[in-house]
């Protein structure tokens, strides 16, 4: 009964989460069924990973790939943990980069922070370090953890107050969103940008870029106008891609309203209209009844705009005939789509008229115009 009670009490010593998470004693009395050399004891005890790997790889009993760290992660881990826990010293940062580098899987991240914010103690407690790690390594981070689909731990890197002496930048929120937009993950968008007014960070044009992509690729109107108000009263500066698309999608709904407010935007900006906000504009006064002024508007695109990018009006006229109408009617409701319908078939053909009639070489094929059975009801 003894040695069984001292079994039970050994169990509990090993996995007790103070021991997982205190500093080793500089002497302690082994017990007399450990078999353990004093560094070998505290070196079991005191590894966070030992209780880890026991309780969340092998609890089911099935070793797999996708369960346990990369081989090259693990074996880095142990020797930074060793470094820290039992030589007492600060391990090379080429071991961190690498760990950071090697990171495939979300087991591997899950050690990545545990390592993170051993570091962390131990340059405050031992080194009296109290600056963060430098905003390129949370970078890195964050990027990790988007290649190893550990989107959760991604976002711990972008709080300004952690335990992993992380500090975030509007970089790392770039590739939480980059990675957004290659899923159309509207909800990770949110998740995200909560957080970028959470920490205080900055908003950045190129974050407009990546957000309106989102918003528009997924058909959130409503959300890249939310977003977009933010953008504004931050006082940042959108690019030209930005006001592109979100004239774009303006267009696209027939939301004259919203696309003449984006055009005052972009005339404050931008001294000439691109091929797209050009014929964003055109859209708008076409929805609006003036094929006339439709046409003056392409007539001053064939003037400005290089040589390149002129070559592209006719691909811009023919979707305009083909696809546009058809996209724009959606958006209306009840009796309003047969009235816009009529009115676009009509309009498109003065304007059309009007370009041939002024030499315009305008190779456009008008039968789509004629397809009422794909008008939605």
């Amino acid at each position: 009964m003894q040695v069984l009670s001292n079994a039970r009490r050994a169990s509990r010593l090993l996995l007790s989460p103070h021991l997982r998470n205190s500093e080793a004693p500089h002497s302690t009395s082994l017990p007399p069924f450990s078999g353990l050399t004093q560094r070998d004891f505290w070196k079991v005890t005191t590894d966070p990973i030992h209780c880890f790997l026991s309780k969340a790889f092998y609890s089911s009993g099935v070793d797999t790939v996708e369960g346990t760290p990369s081989e090259d992660v693990k074996e880095l881990y142990d020797k930074m943990l060793d470094s820290v826990k039992v030589k007492r010293s600060m391990p090379p940062n080429a071991w961190l980069w690498s760990m950071i580098e090697n990171c495939k899987h979300q087991h591997d991240i899950e050690l990545l922070f545990d390592i993170l914010q051993n570091l962390r103690r131990f340059r405050l407690s031992n080194l009296r370090i109290h600056d963060n790690f430098n905003c390129n390594l949370c970078r890195e981070v964050a990027k990790a953890c988007v290649h190893a689909g550990a989107l959760e731990f991604g976002k711990k890197a972008l709080w300004k107050h952690n335990v992993y002496g992380l500090t975030p930048s509007i970089a790392s929120t770039h590739h939480l969103l980059l990675y957004a937009k290659n899923h159309n993950d509207t909800k990770l968008l949110v998740d995200v940008m909560k957080l970028l007014r959470k920490n205080d960070l900055p908003l950045q044009p190129g974050t407009a870029d990546i957000v309106f992509s989102i918003c528009y690729n997924t058909n959130d109107w409503e959300l890249i106008n939310k977003y977009a108000k933010r953008f504004v009263k931050a006082g940042v500066k959108l690019r030209q891609t930005s006001l592109e698309t979100w004239m774009e999608f303006a267009a696209k709904r027939g939301d004259t309203e919203s696309l003449w407010k984006i055009e005052k935007l972009r005339s404050d900006s931008m001294k000439q209209h691109t091929l797209i906000t050009g014929f964003s504009c055109v859209k708008g006064l076409l929805v609006e009844h003036k094929p006339s002024d439709a046409v003056a508007v392409i007539q001053v695109l064939n003037q400005t705009l290089s040589d390149t990018k002129k070559s592209g009006i006719n691909g811009e006229l023919q979707k305009l005939v083909s696809e546009w109408p058809l996209e724009v009617i959606k958006h209306q409701k009840g009796e309003d789509r047969k009235a816009l319908a009529a009115s676009l078939k009509s309009d498109i053909l003065v304007m059309v008229s009007e370009l041939l009639s002024m030499g315009f070489e305008a190779n456009v094929n008008l039968e789509d115009l004629d397809r009422k059975e794909d008008i939605p009801q």
